[in-house]
Parts: structure tokens; C-alpha cells; sequence
């Protein structure tokens, strides 16, 4: 989710508001989704040498601040009832499948073996490749909406938070693995995933926001063992960790804090007077933006961090335009949406180098929402486009300029990727050559050749 954050990957959102672009783009931008590199493990390797700063290690494992539940425990959503498991062979293909109930307001995330949207506030559904059908379902644990949905795939597992339950399904088997409880008084509040680990942020319930209330915890995605907690983390509740790099990065908007994500011990800060309302990680790159939600008319512009000490190494944009999504490539692009501050109907979606700095191609649009498939960069065409309604698909450092193998390609127009069904676009872990279109409006699933 609820805030929507700038993200290198997906995230969970509300319920669907009525369908007006100023006043949906919260909700489709956790929509999208992402992405990308939520679909699995980041691979990251560990610093060696961690340093003071934090907090000492709680010890927290089967403790009494969060509890390990056995599996398919707590209580269930009255809406929402177990469904074991079928077996699923086949390639991807295309299908179609509306949404109802829990699911309609989750978010969806894809392996490469199947897709995963959340039902309620932690519960899940598994969908099939090759039909779209459900092919196994867990209840929610808890009341309230989901705060969060991450897939660790190479650990089979997919873990989402809702109020003060956390609980993981097994991807394989459709059941639970495991479920934590917080004490009374806290809630979840955001969650992140990297290199077989699940990063879950809490606050306390009804907190306004301050972030001294703000905890981090640690837990082993396989089993969910807690390894590390710390308290009073420098951090704004609403904007999730990120993990890359054997580290995992904070931010409260003025200070970046940098952890070893073996244990949890700070390693580096940013300067003071770092504007940083957001992070994104992700191949060895760390940037702040600004605000997507800020009701300000300026931003700060978007510069690129070293991640090992965190001091500012090059300012990457200063537009003044309102930043709203970022997606990255393993190889060091940058792909940013940033809505026109006089229309926000409308905006631009701009690809940097990150190493040189160079612009490498802008492209016109009327939808944040976009996608990584391996080279290449996949979103909407404009709805002001006489190929309005399909998707698009270019070469990541080519554009919409680009030749050959890298020229652009177009999708037939489907209802689904119609603007007004406010779509987003999710890219299933490894390729298969399918991507799935989650829209807003008249929820539905739709499963579809890449173009």
C-alpha cells in the first residue's frame, strides 16, 4: 500500500476509490506493482563489517513480542475459506478471470509457476497459468485491510501482513507455513523481501505517524524465524524498507540509515539535510525521490546514493515535476514516471543510465503503471494515443525510438487494458512469455502474450 510508495517492486492497495485519474492514483499505483524485483530473492551477498549505532538484538525468536503460530491457526475471515491445493501442468496461456470478494481488493504478484494475490488482510489465492482458476486459497488471519503481499520464490513462499498478524503460504502446497502475532497495540505497517529474508516495519496502532514508534524485524521467509528486531528505527511508517546489497535501507525524509541485513546493526548515514522522501534499491543502486503524495508543488530531485556509505553521488533529475514510480533494471537503468505538475492526468515516463547520468529516452503517457520484462520496458499507451488501450513494450535503453530488435512492439487492444478499467501490469517471475493485466475497475485477471 494507504500511501502509495515508489517502489522497485509490488505492493498491496485499498479498495478501488471511484474512477477518477486525480482521484484513483493512489490505489492503481499500489496496483501495479510490481514489481519486478518482488518476484524473488535479490541475491544479495553480506558486509563483513558491521558497526554500532543500533539497537542490541531482542533475542526474539519464539519470544513474547511475536509469536510463532502453528500453521492454518488464528482466526478466518468469515469471507474467506481454505481451498487445498490442485495440481497445475502446462505452460502459461492466455485467460480471463473477473475478481470478487477478498481478492478484489488485494494485491497480485506473480511467480514464475503461478500467480498470487492476497484475500483480506493476510489471507491469499493461488491462480493457475494456464486457466487463471483458483487452484488453492488461505483465510486471513486477522481483521482489517493488508498493509502488504511479498513473494520470496526461491523459498516458495509468499508472505502478507494486515493489522497485527504476518503470515506466510507455501507456495507449492497452498497452505500456511507460518504466522506471527504482535502485542497488543501494534500494528504492521509495511513490508519488504530480499535474499530469502522478510522485512516487516510496525508502529503502534493509531500512532500519527511518529517515527520514534517505528520497529524492524527480520525473519528467515522459509520458516520465519525471527532474526533480528530493533525499536525506535529512523523511518517514516509508511514508506517500506529496502533490501539489496546485503543491507537494508530506512528513510524518515531527512536522514538514510543503512543496515548489515545479517544482523540488523547500522553501518552507515546519510549527511544531515538529506532530502529523501523515498528509496528505491535494487541491482546495486540506491536512489531518493520525492513524494509521490506530497501536496507540495516541489519536489526534491531524484539523486543517486552510494550504497555503501550513503554521501550523494549525482543528481539524476531536478524537473520539479512530481515523482510517482520507479522501476530498475539489473544493468543500471532507471525508468521514472513523473506526473505533470499543471495536469496530473498526464505525465512522462524517462529512463536514465545510472552510471553515466545520461537521459536516455522519454516517453508521453496517461498510466504510472509499467514493468520490467527482461530488456525491455512494457506499459500503457497514452489514452490521447490512436493506439490508445494495449500495451506497449520497447527496448530499456532504446525507447520508443528504438530499431530492430529493440523497436517497439504493441499488443492487440483487449477491455482490460482499456484506460478506463485503470489497469496494471504484473510480469511473472522468469518470463514465460505472458504477462497478466490486473484492472481496478470491474476487477478482473487477464493473462495475455507479451508484445
Amino acid at each position: 500500500m494507504g500511501r502509495m510508495r515508489i517502489r522497485a517492486g509490488r505492493a498491496t492497495w485499498p479498495a478501488p476509490p471511484v474512477p477518477l485519474w486525480g482521484a484513483t492514483r493512489t490505489a492503481l499505483l499500489a496496483l501495479g506493482i510490481a514489481v519486478g524485483l518482488g518476484l524473488g530473492t535479490l541475491g544479495c551477498s553480506h558486509p563483513a563489517t558491521p558497526s554500532g549505532g543500533s539497537t542490541p538484538s531482542d533475542g526474539l525468536a519464539g519470544g513474547a513480542r511475536s509469536a510463532t503460530r502453528a500453521p492454518g491457526s488464528g482466526s478466518a475471515s468469515p469471507t474467506s475459506r481454505a481451498l487445498p491445493a490442485t495440481q497445475v501442468t502446462g505452460d502459461w496461456r492466455s485467460w480471463t478471470q473477473s475478481l470478487s470478494g477478498p481478492v478484489a481488493s488485494g494485491a497480485c504478484d506473480a511467480t514464475a509457476h503461478q500467480v498470487v494475490c492476497g484475500a483480506g488482510a493476510d489471507g491469499f489465492a493461488g491462480r493457475s497459468r494456464v486457466t487463471g482458476a483458483v487452484t488453492w486459497q488461505i483465510p486471513s488471519l486477522a481483521a482489517g485491510r493488508s498493509v502488504g503481499l511479498v513473494l520470496s520464490a526461491s523459498d516458495e513462499r509468499a508472505v502478507a501482513a494486515g493489522a497485527d498478524a504476518l503470515h506466510a503460504a507455501n507456495l507449492r502446497t497452498g497452505t500456511s507455513a507460518w504466522s506471527h502475532r504482535l502485542p497488543p497495540g501494534r500494528t504492521y505497517v509495511a513490508l519488504a523481501q530480499g535474499a530469502g529474508t522478510v522485512y516487516a516495519t510496525d508502529a503502534a496502532a493509531g500512532s500519527p505517524g511518529g517515527n520514534s514508534t517505528v520497529e524492524l524485524t527480520a525473519y528467515r521467509a522459509a520458516d520465519g524465524t525471527v532474526l533480528w528486531h530493533r525499536g525506535g528505527v529512523t523511518a517514516d511508517p509508511a514508506e517500506p524498507p529496502r533490501a539489496s546489497g546485503g543491507r537494508v535501507y530506512t528513510t524518515d525524509g531527512s536522514v538514510v540509515t543503512a543496515r548489515d541485513a545479517r544482523t540488523g546493526d547500522v553501518v552507515a548515514t546519510s549527511r544531515a539535510g538529506t532530502e529523501c522522501p523515498q528509496l528505491v534499491a535494487g541491482g546495486g543502486y540506491l536512489v531518493c525521490t520525492g513524494d509521490g503524495l506530497s501536496a507540495s508543488d516541489t519536489f526534491p530531485p531524484v539523486v543517486r546514493l552510494d550504497p555503501v556509505t550513503l554521501r550523494p553521488l549525482r543528481t539524476l533529475r531536478d524537473s520539479g515535476m512530481k515523482p510517482v514510480r520507479a522501476l530498475f533494471s539489473d544493468d543500471g537503468v532507471l525508468v521514472l514516471y513523473e506526473e505533470n505538475a499543471e495536469d496530473g492526468s498526464t505525465g512522462d515516463w524517462t529512463a536514465f543510465d545510472l552510471d553515466s547520468g545520461a537521459a536516455l529516452w522519454s516517453y508521453p503517457a496517461t498510466s504510472e503503471q509499467g514493468a520490467l520484462d527482461g530488456g525491455r520496458f512494457v506499459t500503457f499507451t497514452p489514452g490521447n494515443d490512436s493506439h490508445q488501450g494495449r500495451l506497449i513494450s520497447m527496448g530499456l535503453r532504446a525507447g520508443p525510438a528504438g530499431k530492430g530488435t529493440a523497436a517497439p512492439r504493441l499488443s492487440p487492444a483487449y477491455p482490460e487494458t482499456s484506460g478506463s478499467r485503470y489497469p496494471a501490469v504484473i510480469v511473472p517471475g522468469g518470463g514465460g512469455g505472458h504477462l497478466v493485466v490486473r484492472t481496478t475497475v470491474r476487477g478482473a485477471l487477464r493473462s495475455v502474450p507479451a508484445p
